[in-house]
Formats: C-alpha cells, structure tokens, sequence
C-alpha cells in the first residue's frame, strides 16, 4: 500500500528495546511498515508461516488481493461521479458574482442537494479511512487515515451542522466539497498504484503451467497407462517419447536423448542424457525415447522448490519505507495539538465564544489535510513510467523506482541476458585441404537439416545467412549420444564428437585435438565432421554475446560505479570465457535456481548490497524475487516477467543502467511533489487558526472554504505541474537500433525479435 497503510510509530529495527524489556517486530508484506509481535496483532497464517498486518484492510489485500482491487475500482467510480455534482453545486456560492446564474438555487437547498451527496463519501466509500484511524487507535500508532479521517469528519460534520441548524453559526458556507475531493483524491491516487501492483500469484500460477498435467507409466506386463501427474508415484517408470516435457524428476535407466533445460539450470545447450543420468521435471525431451525412473514428486521436485522459493520471497519482500507516513508520524500529532490550542486560545484566551472557537478547530483540521497528497506519488510515477516505457522500461510498481536508486550492486544471469540464448555458429575450420570452409558448412547444413538438434539447426541457420543452398539428405540417422550419419549425392557425411570418429575408424591426431582444445577454452561447442571417412572440417558453436552486452556493463561499472557480478547456472569454463570477454570480474557458476536465490541472500544480508537481478529465465524466478530489484528481459519467459519489479521491454541490457538512472529522476519528483502537498496546507494553518484575526476581525473566518479551496487547487497544479517536468528527462545510456546485418539473426528472425515501435523507441 502508499500512504494510506497505518505506520507504528516505533524506530526501523526488528526489535525494540524500552528498559529490559524488548519488543520484536514483524514486516507488514504487503505495505511494509514495521508491527509489534505480540497476541492481539492483526495477524495470518499461510503455511505455517505467520504474518503480521498494520490493518485489515493490509490484511484483506494480502489474502484477497483481487476482490480488493475490484472494490476499490467500484468505489472510485462511485466517488468521482457523487463528487462532480457537489463541486458544482459549490462553485455558484463561491464566487457568486462570476457563476451565480450557473445553478439559480438558494444557499440552503445547495447545502441541502450537497449533504445527500456527501454523506455516502464519507461513510461509505471513506468508511476506510475510519478503519485504519480505529486500528491505529488501538495499537496506539499514528499514521495519515488519522488525518484524513479527522479533517474530512471535521468538514463533514461541520458543514452538515451549518445546513441542519443555520441559524446557529455566523457564516453559511460548508466544506462539503473538500471532504469529497480529499477522499476522492486518495483513492483515485491509491487505485493507480494498486493497478501496477504485482502479485507472486500470477509468476507461480505459470510456474505451476510448465508441469505436464499427464505422464505416461509403466505397469505390469509393459503396458502404458496416461495417469494424472498428481498420482504418480516414486520407483513409478515413465515413459517420455521426443517432443514431451518431463513430468517429475528422476534418473533414466533406458534410453539416449538430449534434454532442454534451459528453463531450469540456464544452461542455453542441451544435456545429454543416458543411462543412469538425472532429469528434471518440466526440462523438455528433444530427440530419443526415454525410461525414466521417478525419484522425486510433489513438493520435492525441482520445479515445486521454484515455486516455493517465489511465494515466499515475493510475500516475505517489504516494500520501501514510506516517506509520507515518516512524516504523519510528526505531523498528525502537531495539527491536532494545534488545532485544540486554536479553539482553546480563542475560546479562553480571545474570548470568542464557543462558536468561533469551533470553528477555529475545525478549520485547522480541514486545512491542514493535504488533498494533493492522494496524487503526488502516482502523478509522478505515472510521469516516470511512462518515460520509461518511451525508452522501452516497464516499472510495475512505486516502490521498485524507490529501490532503483539505491542500488549498488547489479547481478546478470548469463543465458539470454547477456549473450542471446541460442547458440550459432562461431567457426568452420576446413581440415580437407581444398574442400573450402562454404562448401564444408553447406555440406554440414544437408546433413544436419534432418537434424531437430539446436546445435543442428544453428548450422543450418547459418549456411542459409550466407546464402548457401541447403536440400535435404538421402539418408539421415541419428546416433545416440555421439552425433548423426548422413548420405547426400554419393558422400557419407559423419558430424559429432571424437568418440564417433574413433568408431568408424577415422584418426583425430594431435594437431586436430589442439584446434579442439582451444576452441573448448574459449567456451564453445566443437563438432567434428567427416566426408567419405575422411576428416574434413571443425564446426564450433557457442551461445555468443549480445552486441550491447560490454557498453551495458562499462556503463554500470565505471560511470555509475555499481559493482556487476555474472550468477548463472552453466559450466564454469564457459561463464569465465564470457565474463572476460565483458569485463566482468566476479562469477559465480554453476549454480541452481535455488542456489541463485541463496546467493542474492548472502549479498544482501552478509554483505549489505542493494542488489537488483536481472535474468530472463525460470530459473532466474526465485533470484529476481529474493533480491532488492528484479529486472527481467522482455524477450524472457513469462515467469521471470512476472517475478520481476522492472521489464525491459526491448531486451537490451543497456537499459538496466537507465532504469536505475530513472529510479533517482523519478523519486526525486516524488519528494518534491510530497513537499508541496504539504506546503500550501501547512502554511495556512496559522490563518485557519485565527492569526489575522486580529488585524481583519472574526468575518477572516468566513473566508476559510475559499482558503481551503484554493490550497486544495494550487497543491494538486504544483504537483502535476512538477510531475509533468520529468517528461524532459533524456536517458544518457539509450539503446541503439538494431543492426540488421548482426550475426546471429536472418532478416526473418530479426523482425520476429525486434518489432517496428521497438526498434524506433529509442
């Protein structure tokens, strides 16, 4: 929640010492605020895992977040169309010179026609406010529903009074339209925030999609059955034909195949797999039958930890501290006593009468209440938001533009964030003498082209990028673990690793095995290829770096001086091959999705850094969820979009550093805004309270709607007016447009990754 959470007045620590006796505290998830653990908290268990709440309606958007959101739209709606009318209902007896034949209708039936339209503002839709002011009460903390409970009451109860019992009260005029525009205001602010807000429901229910819902087991006399994922057993055999996802975790027993994990482990190449080797649940099959025998279900898969691990950081994470509570803690105490010291002044000291001291009272309730304060966070989040979605930067909520600019240190995932997630063909090495390197490819490509192999398909993309004719083989078959045999036009094409060259009979001497070594030190994938059962050529691939990988990090790192780390879950050789081709000097690897999120832990509590994660995967889920500030590639999976607090929606890694730059821009404005909320009412206070009484007399009183009026006005300009000035924000790292001769992508790909207004945002 903004402001309109309750803040316990007590110092930001877990616990709180008062003589010997110490109080511990609990983290409200939803807005935040620091609570006392004590019995008669508001309080939920999910899990076995008990949360603490400043206020039920903290709670009920916890528990029911959507219901929440649906209530609060119908009572926006609702506000703004009884406000409207009230506003010009006023207008005419406010300046009565300019508007009086506007609505030609007595004072007292206006204030009549206002009443019926205020009442269900302040007692139903604002009901709210009287909700945290009595929860507030009861922890004996002070928060802004104080406030605004007070001073629309004040105004409310004020002006019904003066339209029951006129005669009673020197001056006509009622603050009824203050008390709606103040509880209009807050919501219509609170609802465009709460829009953005995002929920760890949506990441884990696509989580939960990847699990195949059927598997296929083995029973008694080899006969398949299709059972519900939720029956399988452990020591149950499954069977998973090319194509299918793994429904749980286990170890084959029978069986070759190559498995996708990428979703899981990161790692952009797929694994091998035979007799004896692990999978994972939810990795995908590519190309051979496999049994496998299942070791893990329910709760103990790989994919159930995932999920495990976003409920509980996402929920657990509390949202920056907010500034305006910070100042109700100062400031609701303050007005009041001010307030009380007004009407008592006059009544005993001025001797004004319990009238004028009244109305003393109240309207320095009433002005004090800051109207604009209901939109100077979201005008300026709205302002910095949609800046960043010029630049091709999506921020899901306020309080990651907060954390943004605290960051001082940014941890990448490897695969497909900095390096582009496919692997492509790096080096064609013609050993044949006079074949020639495009004829070695070309020859290469036929025979992978019945190949369903990523490796397979990346020569196959890249014979076609320069423009070599690719048909399809004679014969194609493919050998388990060790590579493929083709025939095309008369040749025998062999292509895979040394031990499918040693049995068919074909010599990989020295010199060749030195070319192989290199180019494995240098993080890439190399095939041997055999024509006519000769050796003819090498074929290295590798999962190359994105083009604006190196400037993104120069550009952390020495202009903004926040420290880059490399987290990622592929081998060691070859996250220290791209590390140093980027300049990174920090690598962590081979490391799960759980271990991802145990390490953005440790720097966080160990080492005290403000991290944000920037990944693209599933496997980065529970990492980007953990760490201060989730940053997630918009050409990612939907799970990590959804984990993270900031998408960038054109996938370039440049606009990390914007983003963050942004996050400073945009606080900044929401500082000020807040400021100025505060400025107009606080100033006129002294006036509301009677200070120019003395030189213009008590009729000064009567002119306190129009003063409150106008406080309400030139607030809620100087905010928007401020907001709107971020629009000439220009990010000093912007992506450039992509170029359309890079290696990696044909023309065809190139549009399927980077549409028209994506290419031109910049």
């Amino acid at each position: 929640m903004e402001f309109f959470c309750f803040f316990t007045i007590v110092n930001s620590y877990p616990y709180i010492r008062e003589g010997l006796k110490v109080r511990h505290m609990a983290t409200d998830p939803v807005c935040g605020m620091f609570v006392e653990e004590k019995p008669d908290s508001i309080q939920h268990i999910v899990d076995g895992r008990k949360y603490y709440f400043c206020s039920t309606q903290c709670l009920n958007e916890f528990t029911e977040p959507e219901r929440e959101l649906r209530k609060l739209k119908k009572h926006v709606a609702i506000s703004i169309a009884l406000t409207i009318p009230i506003i010009i209902l006023t207008l005419p007896h406010m300046f009565p010179s300019q508007l009086e034949d506007l609505i030609p209708l007595p004072m007292e039936t206006s204030n009549y026609a206002m009443l019926a339209l205020a009442t269900p503002i302040q007692f139903w839709i604002g009901w709210r406010f009287y909700k945290g002011m009595w929860d507030g009460i009861k922890a004996k903390a002070s928060n802004m529903d104080t406030l605004i409970a007070l001073g629309t009451s004040a105004a409310y109860v004020y002006s019904a009074a003066v339209t029951v019992a006129p005669g009673y009260f020197p001056f006509a005029s009622v603050y009824f339209e203050t008390a709606a525009i103040i509880i209009t205001l807050i919501l219509v602010g609170r609802l465009l925030e709460t829009r953005t807000k995002e929920k760890a429901s949506s990441a884990v229910r696509k989580l939960m999609d990847l699990q195949p819902r059927m598997a296929k087991v083995i029973r008694e006399g080899n006969r398949e059955e299709e059972i519900p994922v939720e029956q399988v057993q452990e020591g149950d055999l499954l069977v998973i034909r090319p194509g299918e996802r793994v429904p749980v975790d286990g170890v084959v027993i029978e069986g070759a195949s190559s498995i996708d994990e990428s979703a899981i482990t990161g790692e952009s190449i797929p694994v091998d797999k035979s007799r004896g080797s692990e999978v994972i649940g939810a990795t995908i099959n590519h190309s051979g039958l496999l049994t496998v025998k299942v070791t893990k279900v329910g709760q103990d898969t790989v994919l159930s930890q995932i999920i495990t691990l976003v409920e509980n950081a996402r929920m657990g994470k509390a949202p920056m501290q907010r500034m305006v509570d910070q100042v109700a803690k100062y400031f609701v105490p303050a007005v009041i006593a001010i307030a009380v010291g007004a009407g008592l002044g006059w009544y005993f000291v001025g001797g004004a009468g319990l009238t004028y001291s009244l109305l003393a009272f109240v309207s320095v309730i009433i002005i004090a209440c800051p109207c604009a304060l209901g939109i100077a966070t979201p005008a300026a989040l709205m302002m910095g938001a949609g800046k960043g979605a010029e630049n091709g930067i999506l921020f899901k909520s306020g309080e990651y533009l907060e954390i943004a600019r605290k960051v001082n240190t940014v941890v990448f995932d490897k695969t497909g964030t900095l390096t582009e997630g496919k692997p492509s063909v790096t080096d064609v090495v013609d050993l044949s003498g006079g074949i020639g390197e495009n004829e070695l490819l070309r020859l290469a490509a036929i025979a992978e082209s019945g190949s369903e192999h990523p490796l397979g398909q990346a020569v196959v993309r890249k014979a076609k990028e320069k423009g070599l004719p690719v048909s399809n083989p004679d014969s194609f078959e493919a050998v388990s673990g060790h590579g493929l045999r083709a025939t095309y036009a008369d040749h025998t094409i062999l292509i895979g690793n040394r031990k499918l060259m040693h049995e068919n009979g074909i010599e990989v001497d020295s010199s060749v095995d030195s070319i192989l070594s290199r180019l494995e030190r240098e993080a890439k994938t190399a095939t041997l290829v055999s024509i006519d059962s000769r050796l003819s050529g090498i074929i290295a691939m590798a999962d190359t770096v994105k083009e604006s990988a190196r400037e993104a990090i120069d550009s952390l790192r020495n202009k903004m001086g926040i420290e880059v780390i490399m987290l990622t879950g592929d081998n060691e050789r070859t996250a220290k091959a791209i590390g140093s081709k980027l300049g990174i000097n920090r690598i962590i690897a081979q490391v799960l999705p759980q271990q991802k999120e145990e390490m953005i832990a440790k720097l966080r509590s160990e080492e005290n850094r403000v991290v944000a994660m920037v990944g693209d995967g599933i496997n980065d889920a529970p990492a980007l969820a953990r760490a201060d500030l989730g940053i997630a590639i918009g050409s990612g999976t939907d799970v990590a979009k959804e984990t993270g607090g900031i998408i960038l929606i054109k996938g370039d890694v440049r606009d990390v550093a914007t983003s963050l730059e942004l996050g400073k821009k945009t606080v900044s404005k929401i500082k000020q805004n807040l400021f100025w909320a505060f400025a107009y009412n606080t100033g006129l206070i002294p006036m509301a309270g009677g200070a120019l009484v003395p030189f213009l007399g008590l009729s000064v009183f009567g002119w306190l709607p129009i003063l409150a009026g106008a406080a309400m006005a030139l607030s809620s300009v100087t905010v928007v007016g401020n907001s709107i000035l971020l629009g000439r924000y220009t990010p000093r790292y912007s992506a450039a447009k992509p170029k359309e001769e890079q290696q990696v992508y044909s023309n065809k790909e190139l549009k399927s990754v980077y549409t028209p207004s994506e290419a031109s945002a910049t």
